[in-house]
């Protein structure tokens, strides 16, 4: 077929662009916010969260081995689940994170030129869609470099916080804490965990993916939780859990506290290449939804196009480029996202049901039952608005679907 993408892929490129999502969405953003839900219950909430993502990952990564093609959850849910679910799952991808493409950008440009961050953020959308025109090999390789030099500052923070006198090791229990905090701050946490589904999205792009994608999604997951593990527990105990929560910048005050204020402006600009990171792996994920759903008819079928010589979906990357650029050009969404992590809850709790389906051993049906009620309980503990909002989103889905369907049905009677 001349709308089928050509597998490239190997293990670590496939680990490279899961870490770039992951590192990128998590570690500079999501500990503060954590912190304030779950007090001195951080690295607990950390630990339910990685729980929960571990379960998401085998699940997924079965299912992607059963059906290596672009849209990751949205073809798992059509396919054992039904149209409807797939779809669901698909529109949440697709609707939450355009809006999360647009704050990664925004989060580039405060980092870069505060003054000026939508001139920025439109300049980093502009620049990574070309990339990613050009194939998906050249986005891999930027993303390689991207997530050596990003680990290589949190690396250079664990350090300077572990080794110097500010470190207090009592800091990282102190704090009070409860179950309800404890289990929101692992919904936030779960964000940053949430990277490894665009190794899935991209099954269609993996070579030998029935062995290459089981084998990448655990390792890029085990990768993740070591760095966030490393760099929690650092940043804890040179601020102390109270000091993370009031943190706007928690990593570059964690150097400040350490006695290093020099590396804040390295912490920065790890911090805006980590982003950058987030930003690539995020418009691939949501072009190669969006091809899944053209195909299908959801999305409109000019999107199911792909480049002959590339091997690109170019018209949904360019689709997806314009729209996150003019959002970033013309709203601040950074504030107005909280329904992401709603939605991808959401999204793995379809992927853990869909995996309940593939009637497999005790130990993968345990495990799809324990990522599905985790996810359940994870979107149940966030914050309202964020779970107002999600559901909001998905209703708006459910009413397209129900329309669509209706305009489609023949006609009875006169």
């Amino acid at each position: 077929m001349d709308n089928e993408l050509k597998r490239t892929l190997g293990v670590s490129d496939a680990v490279v662009v899961g870490l770039g999502a992951m590192v990128g969405a998590g570690i500079f953003a999501a500990l503060a916010p954590a912190a304030r839900a779950a007090g001195g219950g951080l690295l607990a909430a950390l630990a339910v969260a990685a729980l929960v993502a571990y379960c998401n990952a085998w699940s997924s990564a079965r299912l992607a081995a059963r059906y290596p093609a672009s849209g990751g959850t949205y073809v798992y849910g059509r396919e054992r689940l039904g149209p409807f679910w797939g779809y669901l799952a698909g529109w949440g991808f697709v609707v939450g994170k355009t809006a999360s493409c647009a704050a990664m950008a925004l989060t580039v440009g405060a980092y870069v030129w505060p003054g000026r961050q939508h001139a920025v953020a439109v300049a980093a959308v502009v620049a990574l869609t070309a990339a990613g025109y050009g194939g998906v090999q050249k986005s891999a390789r930027i993303a390689r470099l991207i997530v050596a030099a990003v680990l290589a500052v949190l690396a250079g923070v664990v350090v300077v916080c572990l080794t110097s006198g500010a470190a207090d090791p009592a800091a990282l229990a102190g704090g009070e804490w409860g179950a309800a905090g404890l289990l929101q701050g692992a919904g936030l946490l779960f964000f940053a965990f949430a990277g490894y589904a665009r190794i899935t999205t991209l099954g269609e792009e993996v070579r030998d993916p029935a062995r290459t994608i089981p084998r990448a999604v655990p390792l890029a997951l085990g990768i993740a939780l070591l760095v966030y593990a490393a760099v929690a527990v650092a940043a804890l105990s040179v601020l102390g859990s109270d000091g993370l929560a009031a943190s706007a910048a928690p990593l570059a005050d964690a150097v400040r506290a350490a006695g290093w204020p020099g590396l804040s402006p390295v912490v920065r600009a790890g911090a805006a290449l980590a982003a950058l990171g987030s930003l690539l792996a995020l418009v691939l994920g949501v072009s190669r939804t969006a091809l899944a759903m053209a195909r299908d008819g959801h999305l409109p079928r000019a999107l199911a196009a792909v480049h002959p010589r590339h091997q690109v979906p170019h018209h949904a990357e360019l689709a997806v480029g314009a729209v996150v650029a003019v959002l970033a050009a013309t709203a601040d969404l950074r504030g107005a996202i909280g329904f992401s992590s709603f939605g991808v809850l959401v999204y793995y709790a379809i992927a853990n049901a869909s995996a309940w389906t593939l009637g497999s051993a005790v130990k993968d049906r345990a495990v799809a039952a324990v990522g599905l009620s985790g996810c359940v309980v994870l979107a149940c503990a966030l914050p309202l608005a964020s779970a107002v909002s999600g559901a909001a989103v998905l209703a708006v889905g459910a009413l397209v679907y129900a329309v669509r369907r209706g305009g489609l049905r023949p006609r009875t009677g006169h």
